[in-house]
């Protein structure tokens, strides 16, 4: 009896190194496809993130434009106000400047 209980033990022994080459080969597997599906989530992402800043850009430079467009417009109606009433824009940027100083040498 002892002499079978010693055969049944080598037999495990050499199907349970079977069985760690086998789940060695699938860890190895495993690894590689997770390596594999992290590369593509990466590009993915990547992908996601330049697009996203490209629109940030367009909706950047779009913004930029109107707000010219706007600060152009009313600087041509500041300017024509001041055509039309010289001496009430004079008088106007003499009050400023006169609270302004008086703000300045407060301080």
């Amino acid at each position: 009896m002892a002499q079978s209980a010693k055969n049944n033990v080598s037999d495990l022994g050499g199907d349970v190194n079977q069985q760690m080459a086998v789940l060695r080969d699938d860890i190895a597997n495993l690894t590689a496809a997770v390596a594999e599906y992290g590369k593509a989530q990466g590009l993915h992402l990547k992908s996601v993130a330049t697009d996203k800043a490209n629109e940030a850009a367009q909706a950047g430079t779009a913004t930029a434009a109107a707000v010219k467009e706007k600060a152009e417009v009313a600087y041509s109606d500041a300017e024509n106000a001041v055509r039309t009433n010289p001496a009430a824009a004079v008088g106007i940027a003499a009050g400023i400047g006169f609270l302004v100083g008086m703000i300045a040498t407060r301080r």
